[in-house]
């Protein structure tokens, strides 16, 4: 996550309780995450350092300017998007075509640990695995 907008911090204060993904293309977790997965959390650069669980999964596609702005009024909110942010994310997301929102449970700071991408690619920002423990670095 980008550490500018203390996305984590508003996770373990309860500020932010969905997680959310645009794209104009399906990419991971599209279609990839359900409730009872536990998903983990880390700023760029630094360990991964917040686990949660996912208790509800929302997924929309064909989206518009139009969907995307309603969707940003009825969940945003609970994104971590603050009023004042309101239009720098609009713009950010409103030409995207897919969203998924990811309801978060019981966010927890554990020990901070660091995982290889490799296989996933540098730039991936959300990486797809049935066990945290096969990309963990001892």
């Amino acid at each position: 996550m980008r550490s500018s907008w203390k996305l984590t911090q508003k996770i373990l204060s309860g500020e932010k309780v969905i997680e959310s993904r645009w794209y104009k293309t399906k990419h991971a977790p599209y279609n990839k995450i359900q409730a009872g997965d536990t998903i983990y959390f880390k700023d760029c650069g630094k360990g991964v350092c917040i686990s949660a669980d996912v208790c509800k999964v929302l997924q929309f596609d064909s989206l518009t300017p139009l969907k995307v702005h309603k969707l940003l009024l009825s969940y945003g909110k609970a994104d971590g998007i603050t009023k004042d942010d309101f239009n720098f994310f609009y713009q950010l997301f409103k030409d995207k075509t897919y969203c998924i929102l990811i309801f978060l449970d019981h966010p927890t700071e554990i020990e901070p640990f660091t995982i290889s991408k490799k296989g996933f690619g540098a730039m991936a920002s959300w990486i797809c695995i049935d066990d945290i423990e096969k990309i963990r670095l001892q």
